[in-house]
């Protein structure tokens, strides 16, 4: 990914203004919302919430149940309760 360097103003009320190239660039209109997020190098990331759920589909995958086999958790689940039935 290539790096772009840019200047920015800060105005008196401290509001940053993006470049115009930028915000067509990345489809940033008027009343957008953006997630702005600070690192500790004093970094600034701006993402948009739309491209901030899309990388974060399937960061929890490996955590699911395996649907390779033929398991179907609501079976499971009656079946756990008729045990819990018979042992009251």
């Amino acid at each position: 990914m290539d790096t772009h360097q840019y200047t920015v103003h800060v105005d008196q009320r401290g509001r940053l203004v993006l470049p115009v190239g930028i915000r067509h660039q990345l489809g940033i209109e008027q009343g957008s919302t953006l997630i702005m997020t600070m690192h500790e190098d004093g970094m600034l990331r701006l993402i948009s919430p739309g491209e901030s759920a899309r990388r974060g589909r399937g960061l929890l995958r490996e955590l699911a149940p395996d649907t390779t086999r033929d398991r179907h958790l609501a079976d499971e689940l009656i079946a756990e309760r008729r045990i819990e039935a018979e042992h009251e």
